[in-house]
């Protein structure tokens, strides 16, 4: 069989623990034996990012800006647990993810995998809920530090002109914690331009919510950029029938859990990691939920949007054997290539994206799964599968990646 073949290499940033062990198992089975693949390789794993003092994380964004297509595995962001497992780091690095979208400024848009044996824990969502999450700045990019005194803090801006703007952030009669988070007005119009056009690309609508007023200055400035924007739009949502909508973000999950779906959530940058850990769980798993990285240029940085499963891995390495479902990392290299193919004019790279997906779906349709969907489909529905002649097993990983493997020959 003939391989495709591909003109430009994807960026291919691995990662940590589990996700680096189901990494190389989907390109051994799913991806090289079809695709002559083509890729500028990045190790975004912990002991090397520390070994380079992180520049391989800025290369590995750098070479996105360059070749325009991403594809990434999950990786670790040490916390003071980790820096005591893993006794080498020379510092707490900051998070590869935080670091990747400061500098390719972008719009994380997340939206769930769904099954038709697995209905969401929230009865009344039909369709799915498109998280974009603003990539840039806030918590993920703060300055924090401690102080063991009676005390006052104040925060200093110093423009270029010699302008001084300062102000008053606590005074404090014993130890605290202080912490510093900033955004850039272009980011943020960025992120409104993105999610306006994407609302438009999907035919959705599209929901913004913050907490003006509270944060009256910081998020009233995401508030005003939003509504600004909105105007270069409006006229193409009328023409569409897609509406904006702004609100609280309090009230924007009242509302959220009471909808049908199928609409985006545009979130600010910790709202929105949080946001779509909740929308992918209801909807059924983490593991089952795409995420990509657009920036205002047209770059695109996919990957999973969990995390490195560590209690697997730690099984792994005792021998174990793990069920951790790669549906999401599998999703992460289709769109990639798909995208890739897109850019280049390559077809058939693109139809394989597509059918390296249907191969996924469907050897979940013919009930082989991951011991965590396994679990999540209910009663009615493994008897009615059970009763066409597909039951539903839970299997191994290796065991899954092979049923879609022959799934995704047979559509040769």
């Amino acid at each position: 069989m003939e391989k495709i073949q591909m003109k430009t290499p994807l960026v291919e940033m691995d990662g940590d623990e589990m996700t680096r062990v189901l990494w190389k198992m989907i390109k051994d089975e799913l991806i090289c034996p079809f695709v002559e693949l083509k890729t500028e390789y990045y190790d975004l794993g912990l002991l090397h990012r520390n070994e380079t003092k992180d520049q391989v994380t800025v290369d590995a964004a750098l070479a996105t800006r360059k070749y325009g297509v991403a594809v990434k595995c999950a990786t670790i962001t040490p916390n003071a647990q980790r820096m005591a497992e893993y006794p080498q780091l020379t510092e707490m690095w900051k998070s590869p993810n935080g670091t990747i979208r400061s500098i390719l400024d972008g719009t994380v848009f997340r939206a769930p995998i769904l099954l038709d044996s697995i209905k969401p824990v929230v009865r009344n969502w039909e369709k799915p809920i498109t998280i974009a999450r603003h990539a840039y700045g806030d918590v993920y990019k703060s300055v924090s530090f401690a102080t063991d005194e009676p005390g006052e803090c104040t925060m200093t801006f110093r423009g270029v002109s010699g302008k001084e703007q300062t102000v008053l952030v606590q005074k404090v009669d014993g130890p605290a914690v202080f912490q510093g988070e900033h955004n850039k007005e272009s980011s943020i119009r960025s992120f409104a331009k993105a999610c306006f056009q994407y609302a438009i690309d999907t035919k959705q609508d599209l929901w913004f919510s913050t907490k003006d007023t509270i944060a009256k200055v910081y998020d009233g400035e995401f508030k005003k950029v939003f509504e600004e924007e909105f105007e270069s739009y409006k006229a193409k949502f009328d023409e569409l029938g897609i509406t904006y909508f702004y609100t609280l973000i309090d009230d924007a999950v009242a509302r959220v859990i009471r909808s049908q779906g199928g609409f985006i959530w545009a979130c600010k940058n910790y709202d929105g990691d949080v946001m779509s850990d909740m929308v992918s769980t209801a909807f059924g798993s983490l593991a089952m939920m795409t995420s990509v990285l657009v920036s205002p240029d047209g770059k695109f940085e996919y990957e999973a949007a969990h995390g490195t499963v560590t209690q697997h891995y730690y099984r792994y390495l005792r021998g174990e054997e793990t069920s951790t479902n790669p549906m999401a990392t599998i999703f992460a290299w289709s769109g990639a290539l798909r995208k890739r193919g897109e850019l280049d004019g390559l077809h058939d790279l693109c139809a394989f994206a597509d059918r390296l997906e249907s191969a996924s779906l469907a050897a979940i349709r013919d009930g082989v799964m991951t011991k965590d969907l396994a679990a999540l489909v209910p009663a009615d529905a493994r008897k009615r599968a059970e009763s066409e002649g597909r039951p539903v097993r839970s299997v191994n990983s290796g065991e899954f990646l092979h049923a879609i493997r022959e799934r995704l020959e047979s559509a040769q």
